[in-house]
């Protein structure tokens, strides 16, 4: 697959953006071409290897009837967690790296309600602060809306399921 300057991806593990250029970098003694990335949750720059873009992952954002679905599937994934820390930690881990918008929603959805009920450690935190920038920052180049309106969204969804 050969993206273009302007092109909506996504990258697993850290989100979607947009490329912003095509350069040749020497790394380590070795030329090669760059997908040069910008993610704008975090305002990321990330250089993807064009040979090995597929390999990793890379593939293009949803369009915005998808991110429809893709909020309407955080509303309704149920919610369910594994009471051992480990398990959920790996399981979680799995679906954020799967690089599968839906999977992700599962881990962001789960995260963020037992949040709100019990609290999390420090890596589960960490693991949802990550996990909601690649769920966000899809959504934002999907919907064309900011950050802080795809975070109220979710927010709402969570609060009128506690309520």
């Amino acid at each position: 697959m050969d993206y273009q300057i302007g092109s909506k991806v996504v990258y697993p593990m850290h989100g979607a953006g947009v490329i912003e250029a095509i350069e040749e970098r020497e790394i380590m003694g070795v030329k090669q071409n760059y997908y040069i990335m910008r993610i704008p949750v975090g305002d990321m720059k990330v250089m993807v290897p064009m040979q090995t873009a597929g390999e990793i992952g890379l593939r293009d954002v949803i369009d915005s009837a998808e991110a429809d679905r893709v909020l309407t599937e955080f509303k309704n994934c149920p919610k369910e967690m594994d009471g051992n820390w480990n398990k959920r930690y790996r399981e979680n881990m799995q679906r954020i790296k799967s690089g599968n918008i839906y999977d992700v929603v599962h881990v962001v959805k789960n995260l963020m309600f037992r949040d709100k009920m019990r609290g999390l450690s420090t890596g589960e935190r960490k693991m949802l602060s990550n996990a909601k920038q690649i769920l966000v920052s899809e959504l934002v180049v999907a919907k064309g809306k900011t950050q802080n309106e795809i975070e109220k969204m979710m927010d709402a969804i969570i609060e009128a399921e506690l309520a």
